[in-house]
Order: structure tokens, then sequence, then C-alpha cells
């Protein structure tokens, strides 16, 4: 079952990157010309750093404006994806615009067959985890790349707002309807649109997913070697969500005089130790 999920996720995925690279949500002509050149959000910016002259990998890293941003910011990246659309569409921005970049296809627990070097910044963020089935081993790779001295960065959907109902619900309402901790059967849901461009054609694609609790995450990186330096928790999501509203600043929170507050996203930065081999 996994195996089936998991491919068709990537004929998912193949498809989406065609809807993307052309979409408003991505506005790929505003990167070509310079208009908005670093595609990383400001808090992220702070929380990783200055890249400048380190190796960077990118995790799950679609058709490459992260990545390309990171390399804009002096970083020499290799980004990772498993979709053969993707990577031949990064590729392809990264020759547009002149930034010199790596592109690997392969999924995530494959790499350390196809990739053999360690990096100063394991890079991942997004909407990624919930496409991967085994969050231990998907820890025991990211760890694998982080070089002695480096550092996995990481900033996702909380757990907490995956529990919700996301369609045919109003803003501020929190329907439970899904798992909060890993589950080994997959969720499975037609595709219609993609949070891209929900009038896009998609007849015939589906996705699958899997849950995986906040302590999960932290777990399979402390486990593969890691130390957490910190754990940051944020009231809002980076993408339409239906029981949210979006702000003047383009994130979407719950709605204004709602009773109480949860963490719908958050970051974390966890190293390697320096004497570790």
């Amino acid at each position: 079952m996994i195996d089936k999920a998991l491919r068709k996720n990537r004929e998912l995925w193949d498809a989406w990157t065609k809807i993307h690279v052309d979409s408003e949500f991505y506005d790929v002509e505003s990167f070509r010309n310079g208009e908005r050149p670093i595609r990383v959000a400001e808090y992220e910016l702070e929380e990783v750093g200055s890249v400048d002259g380190k190796t960077l990998l990118h995790l799950q890293c679609h058709f490459g404006l992260d990545t390309l941003s990171w390399a804009r910011l002096g970083a020499t990246v290799t980004g990772v994806d498993f979709s053969e659309q993707a990577v031949a569409a990064a590729r392809a921005l990264a020759a547009d615009v002149g930034i010199p970049a790596r592109f690997v296809v392969s999924d995530i627990y494959g790499l350390p067959d196809v990739l053999d070097e360690r990096f100063d910044v394991v890079y991942t963020s997004c909407g990624v985890l919930g496409w991967l089935p085994d969050i231990v081993a998907w820890g025991r790779v990211a760890a694998h790349f982080v070089r002695p001295g480096g550092f996995l960065y990481l900033t996702e959907i909380h757990p907490v707002a995956e529990v919700f109902e996301n369609e045919g619900v109003e803003p501020g309402e929190l329907r439970l309807a899904y798992p909060y901790w890993s589950h080994a059967e997959p969720l499975r849901f037609e595709v219609k649109g993609s949070y891209a461009d929900r009038e896009a054609p998609t007849d015939g694609l589906v996705e699958y997913g899997w849950d995986h609790s906040l302590g999960e995450i932290l777990t399979s990186l402390a486990e593969a070697g890691l130390r957490l330096e910190f754990l940051h928790e944020f009231d809002f999501v980076r993408w339409p969500v239906d029981f949210l509203v979006e702000g003047g600043d383009g994130r979407w929170r719950l709605p204004e005089g709602a009773k109480g507050t949860l963490p719908f996203f958050f970051s974390l930065k966890a190293t390697k130790p320096a004497q570790d081999g």
C-alpha cells in the first residue's frame, strides 16, 4: 500500500509542478526579474542566519524557488525531490536566472544511496512531512546529511493544525477529523486543483498522507543524534486554510474574537555535535 501511495503522490506532484510553475501563487516571473528575489520567510532568514559560503541541502525542494533563494544569499545549494518534473523545472529555472545549483531526483529514503556528502545546513520546509510514511527513517536520513558542527532547520505546518477538517468548514470552525500521532495506513483524498490553484484541472489524481506528532518529529531527530537548539511555535499558517482567515501579512490565523489560540506552524533547529564523525 505504501509503494502505491508514494507512486500516486509522485504522479500528483508531477502534475502539480506544471500547474505551479505558471501560477500566481508562486509568481515565478517576479523571481526571474528580481522584483521578489528571495522566497524564504523573514523569520527563516533570522533563524537560519547567514548562509554565505555554506553548503546547503534542501530536502523535498519542489521546483526550487526556496533552494535558489538560498543560493542568492550565498549558499552552495543542492535540491532534492522525488518528482522528475519538479527537478527538471528547477534545473530550467536555475539556468534561466543564471544561479549555479544542483538538483537531484530521489525520494528521501533512498537519498543516501544517491548522494554521498555532508552539508553545513540541511533545510526542509512548508508542507513536506505529511507526504512521508516513516518519520523515524526521515529523521535518520536528515541527520545523516548534516556534517559535524552543522545543523538541520525545519519550518512546517504544526501537527495540531493537521487534525482539523479543512473542507466545508467556516473560519474559526475547528472540527476534529484526523489523527495526531503517526499511523501506518495513509489518509486518501480526491484531489481538487492544488493549494496554488484550486480550479486547476486534476481529474483522476489522488493524494495520500500521513500525520506525525510534534513529539515524534523531535524524537526522530534526537534518536538520530541531533541536539535541539530551539523549537518555535506560531499562530499562523503560510497558505490558505479554510478554518483560518488571511491577515494583512498574507498569513492565515484564527478569526478575530476567537476564544483561545493554538499553534499552527513551527520551526526548529537541531545541530550535530562537532565531535561526531
